[in-house]
């Protein structure tokens, strides 16, 4: 049996967990450091007053030494106060000199995190917005919508095409990993839904992880987006009709799926293993669903030479390979086909 492949969380991933302090008090705790900074050159050029010369009227004074002291810190100094001794001139080498590099460091990163970062978030998100089209939104980033977003990239569809929400930090985060567009919020909200596009998304995969909050999400992205593919985890076998009735194309029960491989595996030790070989995207076979095309029209589905046809919808309808209605194809068919996963040698 062919090896399945395994998808881990990169080792070592960094942690993330948003800080207790405010902003105000962060900006004041870097404040206060430079002060601090500011006090210990202040205080050992004072009591080493001796070792500066002022080449303006040769008196050094607590405002000459103030001023000496917050231009040396914040530049390399005018020239009008100088250090004569060797005392004050290692001073200003070992000590002040780092400190400068420190407090412009501070500062440079202080602006970098409240203005330009923010600003450039700001920027970068907006286009992202303003450019999403023809994506996949996987709302609930848990153990299934993680692994359907895994699964697709598998199957080719770019990392950036997918967009994951979930209110969880730490179920963004490995979206992130993975390459994700991420949005925190609420799905079940309007402005959620809006600020991912959801009206030009191309389909829309809701694991939210309580039926009821599923089905909430799939009204709300029905409303916005009639046209919209929705698929939905139901846990409750009662809740999959109310699931359907609020809009969602599919319908999925992750318990009764594994019932169903649970039961296939009792008639066969072949038919669970070849039902997860359909479904997964390094499978030896895969299953696809297409239009009819236009010289296939007449012919009966089991001519179709793309793949193995099982099934036809027609109206909305399921026709099996075997039923009258699959002996001749139609404009306007959908054909589910089994295709080999790799050109046959």
């Amino acid at each position: 049996m062919k090896p399945r492949r395994i998808f881990h969380v990169p080792r070592f991933a960094p942690l993330r967990r948003k800080s207790p302090l405010p902003i105000w008090l962060t900006l004041l705790l870097r404040l206060l450091l430079v002060l601090g900074l500011l006090g210990i050159v202040l205080a050992v050029h004072w009591f080493d007053r001796g070792g500066l010369r002022d080449n303006m009227d040769g008196h050094v004074s607590f405002v000459d030494v103030l001023y000496f002291t917050m231009i040396t810190v914040t530049t390399v100094g005018f020239g009008d106060i100088v250090p004569v001794t060797d005392r004050a001139r290692m001073f200003d080498t070992f000590v002040v000199t780092p400190i400068r590099l420190f407090v412009w460091l501070l500062f440079l990163g202080t602006a970098y995190d409240f203005m330009f970062k923010r600003l450039w978030e700001k920027f970068r998100m907006s286009m992202i917005q303003r450019n999403l089209k023809d994506h996949v939104v996987v709302t609930g980033f848990g153990t299934s919508g993680s692994e359907a977003a895994r699964e697709l990239i598998a199957r080719g569809t770019p990392p950036d095409r997918i967009v994951a929400i979930d209110g969880r930090n730490a179920a963004l985060g490995e979206a992130e990993e993975l390459g994700l567009s991420v949005l925190e919020g609420d799905s079940t909200r309007d402005a959620t839904l809006k600020a991912v596009h959801i009206e030009r998304a191309r389909a829309m995969i809701i694991s939210a992880g309580r039926d009821d909050t599923s089905i909430l999400i799939v009204l709300t992205a029905r409303s916005l987006a009639p046209d919209l593919p929705i698929s939905v985890v139901i846990r409750s076998e009662d809740n999959e009709a109310l699931a359907r009735q609020a809009g969602a194309t599919t319908v999925i029960n992750p318990v009764s799926f594994a019932g169903l491989l649970l039961a296939g595996s009792t008639q066969g030790s072949h038919i669970a293993e070849y039902m997860a070989d359909l479904a997964a995207a390094d499978g030896r076979v895969a299953l696809n669903e297409r239009p009819v095309t236009a010289e296939e029209i007449g012919r009966p589905l089991s001519s179709i030479a793309t793949g193995l046809g099982l099934r036809i919808y027609r109206d909305g309808k399921p026709h099996g390979a075997w039923d009258d209605a699959a002996s001749e194809l139609r404009a306007g068919d959908v054909i589910v086909e089994i295709k080999p996963r790799r050109p046959r040698p």
